[in-house]
């Protein structure tokens, strides 16, 4: 732990310099998260992939993050934050130059899963070292203009990759990670101070679990994606399904019998917590299917460029930007169970607007106005979805409470991605034409306005009238769902711990 006599002001240099090792470290992470999809249809064409192979470009680094982010901010409370964090940025380094050199599909895929690792290392341990290394006074601050610049980066994120697409190559969005981590990697070596989770008796990370729960999710997403193509008599859709079946029961047993379990089983006992969490997969499952199909349908079906296709969401990163602190205060004063069921309802008429989105589509008449209202409402979504979800867990859990709220995020992201394809009748192996592709996309749409008018009705259901207020994490934190976890008030794996 730093001594907080001696941790970092942020008015110092020191104190920018710490910020822009974090800064640097998940903003890496969090934009090949996103401006892949814009590069998708140019990898179709440049490595001959199939729709299937588009899904596990996207799915293959989900899957590692998914099953290992709660286990990577483990490592990093007991081997020393700065240590974890330089590995997973050259981890991540690493995956990214194999990613801008792979000569086809298959390697492609590969180093995107070792991308999901170097995330799972360095995204939990960047706030962490900012709760780690400022002092108590200091901490709200260095943790807002952590959150606000990466706001800022997930802004021009589709913008920089669209151009770069366009301009050099897709390569370049995975090449361009090379240098941002060098610079990274000496800043964090040369200003972040150590730091790590007093030591305790019997203390260590949970690798079973984590390798079991990647087990499990990876042989579910390989059958789901290959599905289409192969069919319930393939064997190796069967193994595939056997294995997923092997690793989550697996993993359960692991939780349950291990000391310091990656996933404390006690917190899902409160409904609120469970149907928050159940209400954040329906709503977030939603949203990584629809961007999957929508960055593809704007360039494949409506001829987009990819920086016109990285352009056209703007309006809802800018929206939730400028928006997002006065959603949060009129949650405050509700009370979360009505924005979590309006907010999930506007979200829906949103998407039902989108099924127009074809051929010949305009985007001021046709494809703005259903961004405005799908942002209008998940605007009002994410703050109290996320303030629940650590307020209904019991203090001693508020932590892993935002942990788990994270993993699932993300996990229903990547079954999403594998599943709502193949339920719009798109898939396999083949790219489909543009009218298949706009019918595909119409019925997606509706499949996804379904699922998150579910998760506004669960919210309705389980989340109830009174106001909450998240537990106090000694100091003011960052509650976003795409965050990495937050520190709980006793040290737990997978959340980092503040000094």
């Amino acid at each position: 732990m730093v001594d907080t006599q001696s941790a970092v002001r942020y008015e110092t240099p020191t104190g920018r310099w710490v910020l822009a090792a974090a800064v640097g470290g998940s903003s890496i992470a969090m934009l090949d998260a996103t401006v892949v999809n814009v590069a998708l249809p140019r990898l179709a064409s440049d490595l001959d992939m199939g729709f299937s192979g588009l899904q596990w470009v996207i799915n293959g680094y989900l899957v590692t993050l998914s099953a290992l982010i709660l286990l990577g901010g483990a490592l990093g409370d007991l081997y020393g934050r700065r240590k974890i964090f330089v590995a997973g940025t050259a981890f991540f380094a690493i995956a990214s130059l194999l990613c801008g050199i792979a000569p086809n599909g298959e390697t492609l895929v590969a180093a995107r899963a070792l991308q999901g690792i170097g995330g799972a290392m360095l995204t939990p341990a960047s706030l962490a070292i900012i709760q780690s290394s400022f002092r108590p006074d200091d901490r709200g601050r260095a943790i807002g203009a952590w959150s606000g610049l990466g706001g800022v980066a997930a802004a021009i994120g589709p913008f920089l990759g669209g151009w770069l697409v366009e301009a050099v190559s897709w390569r370049a969005i995975f090449l361009l990670n090379l240098p941002v981590a060098a610079v990274v990697i000496v800043i964090a070596q040369r200003h972040v101070p150590e730091s790590a989770a007093p030591v305790r008796p019997g203390w260590h990370p949970d690798v079973g679990g984590g390798l079991l729960s990647a087990l499990g999710l990876a042989g579910l997403t390989y059958a789901l994606i290959e599905f289409p193509a192969r069919g319930w008599s393939s064997t190796a859709i069967r193994g595939a399904l056997a294995l997923s079946v092997v690793g989550f029961l697996g993993f359960f047993v692991v939780e349950i019998r291990e000391r310091h379990p990656m996933l404390p089983l006690g917190i899902f006992a409160s409904m609120r917590f469970s149907g928050t969490n159940l209400a954040t997969f329906a709503i977030y499952g939603a949203l990584g299917g629809f961007f999957f199909l929508f960055a593809v349908h704007l360039q494949r079906g409506l001829g987009y460029s990819p920086i016109e296709a990285g352009a056209a969401g703007l309006p809802i990163t800018l929206i939730m930007l400028v928006h997002s602190a006065r959603a949060g205060r009129i949650a405050t004063r509700t009370g979360p169970r009505l924005p979590m069921t309006l907010g999930p309802l506007v979200m829906a008429i949103g998407l039902f607007m989108a099924r127009g989105i074809g051929p010949g589509a305009e985007y001021l008449t046709d494809i703005l106005p259903a961004i405005l209202v799908f942002s209008a409402g998940l605007v009002h979504t994410v703050a109290p979805l996320t303030t629940t979800a650590l307020a209904s867990a019991p203090p001693e859990h508020a932590g892993v409470a935002s942990g788990v709220n994270n993993a699932v995020a993300r996990a229903a992201g990547l079954i999403a991605v594998a599943v709502l394809p193949p339920l719009a009748g798109l898939g396999g192996d083949i790219v489909p034409d543009v009218q298949t592709l706009a019918d595909g996309f119409a019925r997606a749409c509706t499949i996804a306005a379904f699922a998150v008018a579910a998760g506004g009705v669960i919210s309705l259901l389980t989340v109830g009238k009174d106001k909450l207020v998240a537990p106090a994490l000694d100091e003011e934190h960052h509650c976003s769902v795409a965050g990495p976890p937050l520190r709980p008030a006793e040290p737990h794996w997978g959340c980092p711990e503040a000094a």
